[in-house]
């Protein structure tokens, strides 16, 4: 296994199928004929390289795998929005142009079909003569002080330029800088949050529990597949265990365009029993595919399916070593997360233990032919809902959420999603008299109530790092990056963190020292919201 014990699991023997590479670079040195250098094709680097050529200056964007957008066009195609008014600059763009693609001129649409996003992304980066450079995965950087020289990657390239942009999921290039940075969960003591570190479980501001006693024991005494056994920590506490993360899997019913289930060759029963013993001891009542999963419906007759209840598509416990996790560790947690997934739809479709209407529904869905067509049709992002967080000059808390503290001098964009966390373990607990399981981690609070999201929490501490800027792995808290963490305002600070870079090089000065008026009176310019509307 993977994951060192933390949990027991599928023996892993799938191969996931690689997408072919859309680009081909020789080894050499790409120098300073790039003002800025964007590390990372997610949607917040495809609008951070944008918002950086549309004012004219060069910049190259270095993607460690094979496809642009990240999750968005990876299979979260029923966008986490919150309140849609809040969306500005190059997000709400993205979104105004997926409509066009529909036929819906001049209006967003936020619900789209994974290739869809893609060639959207793929359309901005022709327009603007970006240069995209797949399969370089970063493995150095070269450092001056506190300035970043150039990235090397593993494909023996080099990426020199004035200003660097980390927009990767996992924070990579801060962390090759030097730049401080966490994962897991900080204890609830250390800000004062409320919410932080462990959970007491069941809690009042979670959910996908179980909903009846399930043994959690084999008749060995030992604990069952997809348990953790190790030291459950106390309720309060931090540790370094990350939340679950899963695939945003894109099916289909339409049988000229669906993708049969077929018995992964790593799929073992046994490793099912407490999803087979949880529905014998909950006795559904005409379960159907939404009583395991969420059902998002997009065009054409498509899904966006996401984690729902107690045993769904996300990992519990499966991705506690990916944020320091080398390529290669990352590479097997990923194929676990494939094994997973892919056992969780064939016992749905096969076990006899399913309910039968049950079984007959999953098989009427399946992969889409003409989704992520160059990977076997099987996503080729995994959700990874957070990694590394960097420690920067601010850090970003439960508090800033909510007012008062939900206003900043130097906001650069607006949020307004809820605190949303998943499960991050899986446990054995007392259940009234017996002896059953909890899930434990899931946080869901909040409303849509907006708030503003300040520019230095983008960061670091400028003792590491001068030139760099953080959009997606952000300085904050694991509660505080739950409301910052969804592709809408990943985007919002992508578009912002680019003309933040601009602005620093037009002005020869270094990203801390801005003018914040004349950077926000900018970003307004290019259709940022950056104010709440009182």
């Amino acid at each position: 296994s993977a994951f060192s014990g933390s949990i027991t699991m599928v023996r892993v023997s799938v191969v996931v199928p690689v997408a072919l590479a859309l680009c081909l670079c020789l080894s050499r040195v790409y120098g300073q004929a790039y003002d800025v250098v964007v590390y990372a094709a997610t949607a917040s680097g495809v609008c951070a390289a944008v918002s950086i050529a549309q004012q004219g200056l060069k910049v190259a964007l270095v993607e460690p795998g094979t496809n642009v957008g990240g999750m968005v066009s990876g299979g979260l195609g029923w966008t986490d929005i919150g309140n849609a008014a809040v969306i500005g600059g190059l997000a709400e763009q993205f979104f105004l142009d997926v409509g066009t693609v529909y036929g819906h001129a001049n209006t967003p649409v936020y619900h789209f079909e994974p290739h869809v996003a893609e060639d959207v992304f793929t359309s901005w980066l022709s327009k603007y003569n970006i240069p995209v450079f797949f399969n370089n995965r970063i493995n150095s950087t070269k450092m001056d002080g506190s300035t970043v020289v150039s990235i090397s990657t593993v494909s023996n390239n080099i990426f020199a330029a004035k200003v660097f942009i980390d927009a990767s999921y996992e924070g990579d290039l801060l962390d090759l800088a030097g730049v401080s940075s966490t994962w897991g969960r900080e204890p609830s003591s250390k800000y004062n949050e409320t919410l932080a570190g462990r959970q007491a479980e069941p809690s009042s501001h979670g959910g996908h529990q179980f909903r009846v006693a399930v043994d959690p024991y084999d008749s060995e005494g030992k604990l069952l597949p997809l348990i953790y056994t190790g030291d459950v920590g106390k309720p309060g506490d931090g540790d370094q265990k990350v939340q679950a993360y899963n695939f945003r899997m894109c099916l289909c019913n339409n049988q000229t365009n669906r993708v049969a289930w077929i018995k992964p060759t790593s799929y073992y029963p046994d490793e099912w029993e407490i999803f087979r013993r949880y529905i014998k001891a909950a006795n559904f009542t005409n379960p159907t595919m939404s009583t395991f999963m969420t059902v998002s419906s997009l065009p054409n007759g498509k899904t966006d399916i996401n984690n729902n209840g107690a045993i769904s598509t996300d990992f519990i416990g499966g991705a506690w070593a990916y944020p320091s996790g080398s390529w290669s560790v990352r590479d097997a947690i990923k194929d676990a997360h494939v094994a997973y997934t892919q056992g969780f739809f064939w016992f749905l479709a096969s076990d006899a233990s399913v309910p039968s209407n049950l079984r007959e529904e999953v098989n009427k869905w399946g992969l889409c032919k003409d989704e992520f067509v160059k990977n076997n049709n099987w996503p080729h992002q995994l959700y990874v809902r957070e990694a590394r967080r960097m420690i920067g000059e601010y850090i970003f808390t439960q508090h800033d959420r909510f007012a008062p503290d939900n206003t900043k001098n130097d906001s650069i964009g607006l949020g307004s999603y809820n605190i949303d966390s998943h499960h991050a373990q899986r446990i054995p607990q007392k259940f009234g008299s017996s002896m059953g399981l909890v899930n434990e981690g899931d946080v869901e609070v909040g409303s849509a109530e907006t708030f503003e999201i300040p520019y230095a929490h983008m960061l670091p501490k400028q003792s590491q790092a001068t030139n760099l800027i953080v959009p997606v792995c952000t300085s904050a808290t694991h509660i505080g990056y739950g409301c910052l963490r969804l592709e809408p305002q990943f985007m919002i600070m992508g578009h912002s963190a680019g003309t933040a870079a601009v602005s620093a090089i037009k002005q020869n000065k270094r990203l801390a020292d801005l003018d914040i008026p004349a950077l926000q009176s900018l970003l307004q310019q290019q259709g940022q919201k950056i104010f709440i509307q009182k």
